[in-house]
């Protein structure tokens, strides 16, 4: 199995996962609801870190639940965990062996908090340290770099965001999910060329807003592990305080733009790069005046609604990161010095 065989298995595991853990979601999300629970505490690492920026966003807006992110440090070597009361302690990590992660999870059960872990190994040390489990049921990643098991915990918050909420008409859109990734893959080819462009760049700066902040990290991070190239991810509002002197003519930015709350904000950033500037752009988006900007347009099904953006948005991120590490003539399945699973403390 290569990264690109499980880049290309994503419509398969979520469709799985959202068949196989609705009813546990359910009962999982019923006892959260009974419990006092005024904000989320998640702990993560790399990939899954960029999961928790998701559901930063997700459980905020459709959930009215406040999120924090983890400085594990504080729980390893500081030894000085913050007061966690009224807070449900969530471990994000697909190996579920990262010492650290656990450490936050054994300090809010020590607390007296509810705690869960999404993981995709439901007997690793995180899974043992939490009262709930989660598993994404991604199946085997062999490859380095994370693909499937991003999209299924992408999946599993989305889910337990609708089970919390109670939203029926949310679970019908996670239905079509699957549908809309296999949509995108078809651009396979188109991306496979389109990259050729940028085989010698060695530095560009990914943007994304919202729910999509989420992805502009997690396409960086693609881009920093496969390919080499130092990928900058910023939101655009922030983009626009400073980092934006980066930019001059054909610098490339990769930008993630589907319809939503935040289009307009993203759009007027576009026009600037490309009028102003002529910055060389890349444009996922499923809104024509985003991707008419772009020298590289990649367009998501039109029908995407924003809350489940990042779950088909990545996937043309993921290929192009996949074909651009390719064209630059380096081993995808061996990034240099990194390994399958890094366990911090």
């Amino acid at each position: 199995m290569t990264l690109f065989s499980e880049i290309n298995e994503q419509p398969e595991r979520v469709a799985a996962l959202l068949a196989a853990q609705q009813k546990n979601v359910g009962k999982i999300a019923a006892e959260i609801n009974k419990r006092k629970i005024e904000y989320v505490f998640l702990a993560a690492r790399g990939t899954s870190d960029n999961a928790g920026r998701y559901a930063n966003y997700l459980l905020g807006a459709m959930n009215g639940l406040p999120l924090a992110l983890a400085t594990p440090s504080l729980f390893t070597y500081y030894n000085r965990p913050p007061k966690l009361k009224n807070a449900l302690v969530v471990g994000v990590s697909q190996s579920g062996a990262s010492p650290d992660i656990v450490a936050v999870l054994e300090e809010g059960k020590r607390q007296g908090c509810p705690t869960l872990s999404i993981t995709n190994e439901s007997n690793s040390p995180l899974a043992q340290a939490s009262d709930f489990v989660l598993d994404i049921q991604a199946g085997n990643e062999k490859a380095v770099a994370a693909t499937k098991t991003y999209t299924t915990e992408l999946m599993t918050i989305a889910m337990l965001s609708a089970a919390l909420s109670g939203n029926k008409k949310q679970w019908s859109e996670l239905k079509q999910v699957a549908g809309w990734m296999k949509s995108v893959l078809k651009h396979h080819d188109f991306i496979s060329q389109a990259v050729q462009r940028y085989r010698y760049i060695d530095q560009a700066v990914v943007l994304g807003r919202g729910f999509n902040y989420a992805t502009a990290f997690e396409w960086a991070l693609k881009l920093k592990e496969l390919s080499y190239i130092i990928a900058e991810p910023y939101s655009s509002a922030d983009f626009a305080h400073g980092p934006i002197a980066l930019v001059e003519s054909g610098y490339p930015v990769f930008a993630v733009a589907p319809k939503g709350k935040v289009f307009n904000s993203m759009l007027q950033m576009l026009q600037r790069l490309k009028n102003e500037i002529s910055a060389e752009l890349v444009v996922i988006s499923n809104e024509k005046r985003a991707l008419s900007l772009a020298q590289i347009p990649l367009p998501i099904p039109a029908d995407v609604p924003e809350w489940l953006s990042p779950l088909v948005s990545i996937l043309p991120a993921q290929l192009f990161a996949y074909h651009l590490t390719l064209a630059k003539g380096y081993d995808t399945e061996k990034p240099r010095t990194i390994h399958k699973v890094t366990k911090t403390t």
